[in-house]
């Protein structure tokens, strides 16, 4: 018998999650240099990261051989302030990603269920399989999560339900009504969980930390990794009813989050003149993307996030095409949408290299 018989089989089960192609791979492979690499993939911040968390990381490094803050107290209690929450709500993570995977370890087993958007973020599948449950897919008719069917779907296997919001890879939204609606429907043995790494660059965003105040079984999770930069850091955080925030620590490894990563988003949480920055070129990169794209006769699903979702016919060749010419997009096939691709907002010269060698591709 080989080695996986023995193994778990859940993780056997698994389909690795592959990220966006990193630039000194596509370099390497390609015979580039790095810098003639524009990788509009991972939804990452093209302005790069917060100047004053720059300044906090270098000086952090200097005690690099201290084990961090296990705790997280300044940047838990920083958070705790900016939300108008306790301490006790905050649950930091390896990226919001991990909080993801704590979620799981703590609720689902073999014989429970987790419910998400068929288009959603393929990691809530992939813990779902880690972890034996079952995974319920609901239909997001245009893109969107359907809230109410998402209720409907829910049964007495159910632990967990994650709303992207903004979704990725879709960019799509759902509003404050149907979210009120969905959490006054909410049973008690469901935690609904709103992943909100793309908030900052909302106009309007609708409230869910008002659940959490209010001790329903809702869970938001946010990150350091997009407006504010720090996507290499890993540094993100859950917020939580202390019950469901107790039990996520219970769960978590010691000294999860680095000190070097704590103190860059210490800083980046006093940068708003960054995340400002941040904001204004995205919202003009989007409207480039959605102007330029649409224009050419291409389906694009309307976006609020840094990235959009368009049609090319095929996803891979238009991915591997543009690959061959130095521009990074990400394929969509993962995501059961083989015809599209995810570009994300870069700067306006990104942006403008982007459309020339798209546009150069599809007229191929």
């Amino acid at each position: 018998m080989s080695i996986e018989g023995f193994a778990n089989r859940f993780v056997c089960d698994l389909v690795a999650y592959e990220p966006g192609k990193p630039i000194d791979e596509t370099a390497r492979e390609l015979g580039l240099l790095p810098e003639e690499i524009i990788k509009l993939a991972s939804n990452e911040n093209p302005l790069g990261p917060s100047p004053r968390a720059m300044e906090a990381m270098r000086s952090a490094i200097e005690e690099a051989h201290l084990y961090p803050d296990g705790g997280g107290w300044k940047l838990r209690n920083a958070i705790a302030r900016r939300h108008r929450l306790g301490m006790e709500n905050v649950v930091l993570g390896n990226g919001s990603n991990e909080i993801i995977e704590l979620l799981c370890h703590s609720f689902l087993n073999p014989g429970t269920a987790l419910v998400a958007a068929e288009h959603a973020f393929v990691v809530y599948k992939l813990m779902a399989t880690l972890f034996g449950a079952k995974y319920r897919e609901v239909p997001d008719p245009g893109f969107v999560h359907d809230l109410d069917a998402m209720a409907a779907a829910i049964t007495e296997e159910t632990r967990l339900v994650f709303i992207a919001n903004p979704n990725n890879p879709t960019g799509t939204m759902v509003g404050q009504e149907e979210i009120d609606r969905f959490v006054e429907a909410l049973p008690e043995h469901v935690v609904a969980v709103f992943d909100e790494a793309y908030h900052e660059f909302l106009a309007a965003p609708p409230d869910t930390l008002k659940w959490v105040r209010d001790g329903r079984n809702v869970v938001v999770l946010r990150t350091f990794s997009k407006a504010q930069g720090l996507a290499a850091l890993r540094i993100g955080y859950g917020l939580a009813p202390a019950p469901i925030a107790g039990i996520l620590h219970k769960a978590r490894q010691p000294f999860n989050a680095n000190a070097v990563a704590q103190a860059g988003a210490l800083a980046a949480m006093g940068d708003a003149d960054h995340v400002r920055r941040t904001v204004a070129n995205n919202s003009e990169g989007l409207a480039l993307y959605h102007e330029a794209l649409a224009a050419r006769g291409l389906r694009v699903v309307p976006s609020v996030a840094n990235f959009v979702l368009v049609e090319v016919g095929d996803g891979d060749r238009v991915f591997q095409a543009m690959l061959q010419e130095g521009v990074i997009v990400r394929a969509m096939r993962a995501y059961k949408l083989p015809g599209w691709v995810r570009i994300s907002v870069g700067t306006p010269e990104q942006n403008k290299r982007c459309l020339e060698v798209l546009e150069t591709v599809l007229a191929d």
